[in-house]
């Protein structure tokens, strides 16, 4: 088990980690959280050489991907960088990269209910107005409305201009950044692009940044703790 107590307020450098081999060659990953070697609850960052592929697999909890750089395939099409998939629970696929790329995935963390199959263009998605300068893109939301007291999952991309201050506030059921690009900073240190945060529920934090800044933001899914 890696990083596992979700307790725990964790922040890696994922620009300092060593590349660590996959089960299929030419696919690289950097774990920065996993519940068993090969399956279970997973967050890694993963590089595909040109031409490199994976077998067929099964996404019990489903799977959950950003396209850092490059273009991800599989059979259902081509998902340039700034792409944005949701595979739901039980979905399978084979994945590929004809000139090479680097993904965020998070595997098996899904709600059973949770059956929406995603794939938003980030790049050509509307952004919306959020508190003070902030642009939001909301990418997925959900709840599961037949249990009392369930966690409210939402995940969007956070747009922050030059010198934006947020207030401080309260992450009720976690909070999980991967910067994009940029440097987001808080009170207690300071982020840059490729680095990845995971705040536990109820943490707080004062951030803000002093560079253009664009974010990954994933809350309210680690209530469970």
């Amino acid at each position: 088990m890696l990083n596992m107590d979700f307790s725990q307020r964790i922040v890696i450098d994922t620009n300092l980690m060593e590349w660590l081999p996959s089960p299929s060659g030419g696919v690289r990953r950097k774990p920065l959280e996993r519940e068993a070697a090969e399956s279970g609850h997973t967050t890694s960052v993963v590089e595909y050489t040109a031409q490199a592929k994976f077998p067929t697999h099964p996404h019990p909890l489903g799977e959950e991907i950003f396209v850092l750089d490059g273009v991800f395939s599989d059979e259902t099409g081509d998902f340039p960088a700034g792409s944005y998939i949701r595979n739901p629970p039980a979905s399978q696929h084979a994945p590929f990269s004809r000139q090479g790329c680097r993904i965020f995935v998070k595997l098996n963390q899904f709600n059973k209910r949770d059956s929406q199959q995603v794939n938003i263009n980030t790049h050509t998605a509307p952004w919306l107005d959020g508190i003070g300068g902030l642009k939001v893109m909301p990418l997925h939301a959900f709840k599961d409305s037949s249990i009392q007291g369930a966690r409210h999952e939402h995940t969007a991309l956070v747009k922050w201009p030059a010198g934006e201050l947020f207030q401080p506030h309260q992450h009720v059921g976690g909070e999980e950044i991967y910067v994009i690009s940029g440097e987001f900073r808080d009170e207690n240190g300071c982020y840059p692009a490729g680095s990845w945060i995971r705040s536990p529920h109820q943490s707080m934090h004062c951030p803000y940044v002093n560079e253009d800044t664009i974010i990954l933001v994933k809350t309210g899914h680690l209530a469970l703790v």
